[in-house]
């Protein structure tokens, strides 16, 4: 199924199963959903799980901190700090939150 079929696919809500194009490799895929459980306010455990794949498939930590900065603009500052100590913990850093570096 080419992007075209598959859009098609998505806008008509087709409960038939269908395979997405794949332009992605698995690290970017891992990457967008990881930005898109930015958005949602996902739990830590998600955003654990899902930071397990994204390095499993070859992503660095500063990637996994890019997608953070990439999505700040459009998901909002309040979303990204709610993140940003989920994504520290499952990167295996215990930052000390409550120290202010300033």
């Amino acid at each position: 199924m080419d992007h075209w079929e598959y859009l098609r696919h998505l806008t008509l809500d087709s409960h038939e199963p269908a395979a997405p194009p794949g332009a992605l490799d698995a690290k970017a895929r891992s990457l967008v959903r990881l930005g898109a459980l930015v958005a949602v306010l996902a739990t830590a455990p998600s955003v654990r799980a899902e930071i397990d794949v994204a390095v499993s498939t070859g992503a660095t930590a500063a990637e996994i901190v890019d997608v953070l900065d990439t999505v700040l603009p459009v998901v909002g500052r309040p979303r990204v700090v709610a993140a940003a100590p989920k994504v520290a913990l499952a990167l295996g850093d215990d930052l000390d939150l409550l120290d202010d570096p300033g």
